[in-house]
């Protein structure tokens, strides 16, 4: 049996084993909560990701061995060992990998889950988040929020929902990269401190003070730190912050935690993961051309269909990145399968994720600027955007459409859209084209997706300018497909 097979196969086997740990602690103690049972195809592709991700930080850690001499790649280096530790979540078993791989350009790598949850579960594995993973490639390009007047629209910021604006430490990726370690359904840790001391024992320790200082993990930790950030989040009501350190401590904690997240930024931000390496770009240099229907497709896209609107592929002084950083609701129905509508009892620790059970309704940036039940929340709220909530009402991150439809083999299903709803770029296109024309019909209807659509989860502040009666053809809607194809990094080798 070769190395990979057995890796895969204790993956699988430790996946099993923690469902099962999850479903009898929830009966023990008469928890009430839905479970999602994940299809043997999804576990085994889960334990494909897992030890895809167990491959990829034991080579980063070889380079350890003899690491760069430029601190900016140290600083690469070392986000990329971080994002690939499954050690800086609760159970020890999700890595920022496990939502974020190359071969899907860097957002959800597991097929089965599009196709059928579009959520992925945390390192508690019977919780699920509330929206589809991001891509992180060129999410650093994204300019701290701010607030055009002269558009009338927020600029920004990373998540759906904008929320890691980047106001603190000037870099909206980085802290987006503090958002999942201690968000509940996702790497469920109780305090960032507890990823901090992950951190303190890991293999690039060393390289981490090298770089950030010696005083990076100078902490003095309670002896009772690993068994309080070995439960998951969130805290207990009353202790915001468990792991009891002394103010100096928890000071450095903050500012490490502040330095880990800046090296994944960094490690984002870097060619490795932000390339401009499409066809896209060949053409723009000279060194392709689009096929015909390639051609055709990017003349609808700058022309009728509108799309370069919100999707901008760049102007003076301006990376073609495909998309503005605004916020809109385009009327995305609400998507059925999220198991989070399920997550409105307690789990086996008194966690309830979604209050709102079946009635949840994504209300985005608007959810964000009134503080509402947010999973995480990196980033303080400026209070002067308050008064901007009702106009963002549902309205989520206009997302990159660079390696959109990036995948690893042909018939693997990507999630589009902040809920998943849409798995394949022909069905958005179709959306975008037909949202107002054709009849509406309740989820899972027959025609759904091609002769009706059902309604919008919410039409607040919904974009009816352009989105919904595009007037393109069959073969149009194809054409635009074929052009959204040549944004796939990798077409160019990298320098």
């Amino acid at each position: 049996m070769n190395i990979s097979k057995m890796k895969t196969q204790r993956a699988l086997r430790s996946i099993t084993v923690a469902l099962v740990a999850a479903t009898l602690g929830a009966d023990a103690q008469g928890a009430e909560e839905s479970r999602t049972e994940l299809s043997p195809q999804a576990l085994q592709e889960i334990a494909q990701v897992e030890a895809e991700i167990d491959r990829i930080e034991a080579q980063a850690i070889e380079r350890l061995a003899a690491p760069p001499n430029n601190e900016v790649q140290q600083i690469e280096l070392l986000g990329k060992l971080m994002l690939y530790d499954k050690q800086l979540s609760v159970n020890r078993n999700e890595a920022c990998a496990f939502c974020h791989t190359p071969e899907t350009g860097f957002t959800g790598p597991v097929s089965e889950l599009n196709r059928t949850t579009g959520s992925y579960p945390g390192s508690v594995r019977t919780r699920f988040s509330n929206r589809k993973p991001q891509s992180h490639a060129y999410a650093p390009l994204s300019p701290v929020l701010h607030y055009n007047p002269g558009q009338g629209d927020l600029v920004g910021g990373n998540f759906w929902d904008m929320r890691a604006t980047g106001r603190r430490l000037g870099n909206p990726a980085a802290e987006q990269a503090e958002g999942p370690p201690t968000n509940p359904v996702e790497m469920g840790l109780p305090d960032i401190a507890c990823a901090v001391y992950r951190a303190s024992q890991r293999p690039y320790r060393a390289l981490f003070e090298s770089v950030w200082g010696r005083q990076a993990f100078a902490v003095a930790w309670p002896h009772d730190v690993e068994q309080v950030c070995d439960r998951p989040g969130p805290p207990p009501a009353g202790a915001p912050m468990p792991v009891h350190l002394g103010s100096l401590d928890r000071g450095r904690a903050g500012a490490t935690f502040d330095q880990m997240a800046q090296s994944i930024a960094g490690y984002e931000a870097s060619a490795e993961v932000t390339p401009f390496t499409s066809k896209f770009d060949a053409v723009l240099a000279g060194k392709a051309q689009f096929t015909k229907l390639e051609q055709a497709g990017y003349d609808l896209f700058r022309g009728k269909a509108q799309c370069n609107a919100c999707h901008r592929d760049g102007g003076p002084g301006e990376d073609p990145l495909f998309t503005d950083f605004t916020a809109s609701n385009i009327g995305t129905p609400a998507n059925p399968r999220l198991p989070y509508y399920a997550e409105n009892r307690r789990d086996a620790l008194g966690y309830i994720a979604n209050p709102a059970g079946s009635s949840f309704v994504d209300r985005g940036v608007g959810n964000f600027l009134t503080e509402g039940h947010l999973l995480s929340q990196p980033s303080a709220v400026d209070q002067r955007w308050v008064k901007l909530a009702p106009g963002n009402q549902a309205r989520v991150q206009v997302p990159t459409l660079r390696n959109v439809d990036k995948r690893p083999y042909p018939t693997f299903v990507k999630a589009y859209m902040h809920n998943g709803y849409f798995t394949s770029l022909k069905s958005v296109v179709h959306f975008y084209n037909t949202r107002d024309v054709l009849p509406r019909c309740q989820s899972h209807d027959v025609g759904e997706s091609t002769t009706c659509w059902p309604a919008p989860e919410s039409t607040d502040n919904m974009n009816t300018s352009r989105v919904g009666r595009l007037g393109l053809s069959d073969a149009e809607e194809d054409a635009i497909v074929s052009f959204m194809q040549t944004l796939t990094d990798g077409f160019m080798p990298v320098n």
